[in-house]
């Protein structure tokens, strides 16, 4: 039987998160080595819980990275935090993201596409469109010029090596180096003041509305702005591919046709499929308790799946109204990104079909990266 760790490669894990939903939709997995959140309803309870933590209560940071920039950057993160502090700094930048224009993103993830398919089909053209692309629109939007964005882009594929509990402490020293000059490409939008431009500016107000202070924390989240671009955009770009590669879309018609599409695969296809909550309590749920030292695996794919939440969660149906979807998370640690990679993504899409894209020409049923959590297909 496939564990919902495996399920992430598979070249369709849906009927492994179906069976999982009827037969085990909370319940601990000693293959896994924890608790298994699938249904909507338990993974709603356990994203609500303040029991449960996003990082071992006794290791905060990462031990490869403790004291290192990466680690300064990792611990000052709202998605690797818990706590009044972190709601607070939380607060500050929904309300700095929620000033990002969805056009204007569009726009310019639109003109950093062009770029890339003007440079011609050459190999790794995907994986810089998967990657590359939204990187570098995310350090547009944060004010960088197209040289220092790019020098940001390459630097944030070597930090995000140092999130997952895999990273080598090869990958460890390149992230920690990798933070030093993010804080350097980004700091002086920081330093600018609440006169700065982008993203960067917009953090800085919001964090003057909110009478925060600390410069440091918002900084590491103006790094989190593109660690949170990097793996789950690249995915949301592959499986919106991959669909059309094999025929279960239609290649899109029109600019509202190509979001719709984006916005079902979030949910048919999730980028994210899966994330990890530790019990610094003792958390009940269905008549069985989580003691504190505990993990549960939180499988988001599976409750976007969840027929209770979703008619005909199998099919996938662009234009769904008010779907029900997990990928981004619930409750205190949603992410904030959301509308950002939807625009990301459907821009590059859109971008490739209007330059003739053959779905045909791409791979119905690639290889996927070797990640516990991130579904990102090799193209």
């Amino acid at each position: 039987m496939t564990t919902p760790i495996e399920a992430v490669r598979l070249p369709d894990p849906r009927a492994a998160y179906a069976s999982l939903l009827r037969t085990r939709p909370f319940a601990f997995d000693e293959r896994v080595g924890a608790w298994v959140a699938a249904d909507a309803a338990a993974v709603r309870a356990v994203l609500g819980s303040p029991a449960l933590r996003v990082r071992p209560p006794a290791e905060p940071v990462p031990a490869g990275i403790a004291g290192s920039a990466a680690g300064e950057v990792f611990g000052d993160l709202v998605r690797m935090t818990d706590g009044s502090v972190q709601q607070r700094l939380k607060a500050v930048v929904v309300d700095a993201l929620g000033t990002a224009d969805a056009a204007h993103t569009h726009a310019v993830a639109a003109g950093h596409t062009r770029d890339a398919l003007g440079d011609g089909p050459g190999q790794g053209l995907f994986q810089d469109l998967m990657f590359g692309v939204p990187a570098r629109t995310v350090a547009s939007l944060c004010g960088l010029d197209r040289g220092a964005g790019a020098e940001a882009a390459r630097a944030i594929g070597d930090f995000v090596q140092c999130i997952p509990a895999s990273a080598t402490p090869a990958q460890q020293r390149e992230a920690a180096l990798a933070a030093a000059r993010l804080r350097e490409l980004l700091g002086p939008g920081i330093e600018a003041g609440e006169g700065g431009p982008g993203l960067l500016g917009e953090l800085v107000r919001a964090a003057a509305r909110a009478s925060w202070s600390r410069t440091a924390p918002l900084l590491a989240n103006a790094v989190g702005f593109l660690s949170q671009t990097y793996d789950a955009t690249a995915g949301l770009i592959g499986n919106t591919l991959v669909a059309l590669a094999r025929g279960t879309a239609k290649v899109p018609g029109t600019p509202e046709e190509t979001e719709a599409l984006v916005r079902e695969i979030v949910r048919y296809d999730a980028p994210v499929q899966n994330t990890r909550r530790f019990a610094a309590e003792p958390f009940a749920y269905a008549g069985r308790t989580v003691e504190p030292g505990g993990q549960v695996l939180v499988v988001l794919a599976a409750a976007n799946l969840d027929p209770t939440v979703n008619t005909e969660p199998l099919e996938l149906r662009p234009g769904r109204v008010d779907p029900v979807v997990f990928t981004f998370g619930a409750g205190a640690h949603r992410c904030p990104g959301e509308e950002v990679a939807v625009s990301i993504a459907s821009a590059v899409v859109g971008e490739l079909v209007a330059a003739g894209l053959a779905p045909g020409t791409l791979p119905a049923e690639p290889e996927y990266r070797p990640l516990a959590n991130a579904r990102i297909p090799l193209l």
